[in-house]
């Protein structure tokens, strides 16, 4: 199988650490060369220690869900014959308690609009292509939070 890296990385920037009075703003460093600034969300921890133009762990997860999706979705789209011209994804993710009561992503819903050129497929077709790109997304794959895809 397959190894995946990233380099996440801090250095303290004044502020008193002891004293919980410390950014969370930092660095993602990706093998193919990727450089993404990165944040606690400002959510859970407000500015100025978080850095609101920066990607933050669950804006990652919802991403990260969303784009295997649709990968998957454009290879079985091709496979079926199918053309697609273009993908967008407005993807949410939602803050919440699990099962066992501690705060999780307790929820994604992926809702893809897709544009053919040529001809669109059928809703049946649509929806066995979603599905099937969601039992191949090794993301969702790999979650306990429950993942809807909601194609618009």
């Amino acid at each position: 199988m397959a190894e995946h890296r990233a380099t996440v990385e801090w250095r303290a920037a004044g502020g008193a650490f002891r004293d919980n009075r410390y950014s969370r703003a930092h660095r993602l460093r990706f093998d193919g060369g990727a450089d993404v600034p990165a944040s606690a969300s400002p959510q859970v921890v407000p500015e100025p220690l978080s850095d609101p133009a920066g990607v933050d762990p669950e804006e990652m997860l919802i991403a990260s869900a969303a784009s295997c999706h649709m990968l998957w979705f454009l290879d079985l789209a091709r496979q079926a014959g199918l053309e697609v011209a273009a993908y967008r994804d407005e993807a949410t993710g939602t803050l919440g308690r699990g099962a066992d009561g501690r705060v999780a992503i307790s929820r994604i819903v992926l809702r893809p609009k897709i544009e053919f050129s040529g001809d669109s497929p059928d809703a049946a077709t649509l929806g066995r292509l979603h599905h099937d790109a969601h039992e191949r997304c090794f993301i969702a794959n790999s979650l306990k939070t429950e993942i809807l895809v909601e194609p618009a």
